[in-house]
């Protein structure tokens, strides 16, 4: 499996060298799919001719649009491989297989059935796939997979299809330490587990979109980020071992999210310095005094300003073993910080839900805060990340919280009691 970015096939120099790459794979032995992204700029410059045209075009209409951009690579590269010699078919998402929802613009992947891409390759030919777009199931319309959506296009038929690796071909060869094109001297990474590239991708980082990483996680297949440019080494993805119990849905190669499991820990304090000063440092002397104190800050949400007064309050949570210690230790640097007062509270938990893919589907934390709503449940702080939604409330409805969780996301057992 081979995916190639926008800027891999941006002019004609660049179709060219991706169809003498595949055209290589090929002739070594190896059956070859490659998926293309629209050219260049393609796809804004069609959003910004439909939005010159109306401020407010229907997302139906503009999938329709949208869908020809990845056509134009496609069949330029199908032109290509014919002069070298390479039989190929060309597939639309649509006929490629890619069933999705009816979420116009943003659509997630509900079931790959790649049938005609087996028949193409039993027949010894490249196929090649136009990424980004697929149908919906019932009255098959055209829909797109959201940015990022040939990644995952190339990811989802790598499953479906049992490929050994599916490589990513860009305009960079590999996941840095940075962006190289803005920090000269950031490093290459040869290695990297599919947990740290979701955090990387969460993050910023845009050379793999999210939904593919967790696809590709999901579903063991190992991503090899090259450059399109050069024959240099790139960066292997490697996933943790795929689930064997996959229901169904997911073995049809369902996108969605994962929910295994609900905890809640009663063991956090939070803290709050009360008047330092709004200048840049403040928050770094706290967190400097109470490093030199031994102590863990765990969370910290956005300071609440006071113009009038020139100053800001300052929270933070800690462990509520260490509360006492930090306080302490505030006080003592009250000359060095400069602040008001301490105010704290040592009956807080945390309600965490954990899973695959709970941050790239909005369903997820919009039916996590809904459940803790309808149980009279207050959230003080949310924290998120690709495996994991938690949440700071009271100590008194923790248990509340994480019945409530449990029963939103189907966790709970004939044997789990609702708490008085």
């Amino acid at each position: 499996m081979q995916k190639y970015g926008g800027s891999s096939v941006a002019d004609s120099a660049g179709i060219l060298r991706a169809a003498r790459r595949i055209s290589q794979t090929r002739a070594a032995g190896h059956e070859v799919v490659a998926v293309v992204s629209a050219m260049g700029d393609t796809t804004d410059e069609l959003l910004d001719l439909a939005v010159s045209i109306s401020p407010h075009p229907r997302p139906s209409d503009l999938d329709v649009l949208l869908n020809i951009g990845e056509l134009i690579p496609m069949s330029l590269l199908a032109i290509a491989l014919a002069d070298l010699g390479a039989a190929s078919q060309t597939f639309t998402g649509s006929k490629a297989g890619l069933i999705t929802d009816n979420v116009y613009g943003e659509a997630r992947i509900v079931e790959v059935k790649p049938d005609r891409i087996r028949a193409c390759l039993a027949r010894g030919d490249v196929a090649i796939v136009a990424g980004f777009q697929g149908r919906t199931r019932k009255k098959k319309a055209l829909t797109t997979l959201g940015r990022g959506g040939s990644d995952l296009t190339a990811v989802a038929l790598a499953a479906a299809l049992g490929a050994k690796v599916c490589e990513i071909y860009t305009d960079v060869d590999g996941v840095y330490t940075a962006d190289p094109r803005v920090v000269p001297s950031a490093r290459k990474i040869d290695i990297l587990s599919s947990e740290e590239m979701l955090e990387l991708a969460a993050s910023g980082a845009k050379v793999l979109h999210l939904r593919s990483v967790e696809y590709a996680r999901r579903f063991g297949i190992p991503i090899y980020v090259r450059s399109s440019f050069a024959q240099d080494p790139g960066t292997l993805v490697l996933p943790s071992m795929p689930c064997v119990d996959q229901s169904a849905a997911e073995a049809s190669g369902r996108e969605r999210a994962v929910v295994s499991g609900v905890v809640g820990v009663n063991s956090s304090a939070k803290i709050t310095v009360v008047g330092t000063s709004d200048r840049p440092g403040a928050t770094s002397k706290i967190l400097r005094d109470l490093a030199a104190s031994g102590l863990n800050v765990e969370l910290i949400p956005p300071n609440a300003q006071t113009p009038a007064c020139g100053c800001t309050d300052i929270s933070f949570t800690v462990p509520a073993p260490e509360a006492s210690a930090a306080l302490a230790a505030l006080d003592a640097a009250r000359g060095d910080i400069g602040f008001h007062s301490l105010r704290h509270n040592q009956h807080l938990g945390t309600v965490s839900l954990s899973g695959r893919g709970v941050r790239s589907a909005p369903n997820v934390f919009r039916a996590f805060s809904r459940a803790l709503a309808e149980a009279g449940v207050e959230m003080e702080l949310i924290s998120m990340s690709e495996v994991r939604i938690a949440v700071l409330t009271n100590a008194v409805d923790l248990d509340k919280a994480v019945h409530a969780l449990r029963r939103a996301f189907g966790l709970a057992t004939d044997r789990t009691a609702a708490p008085p």
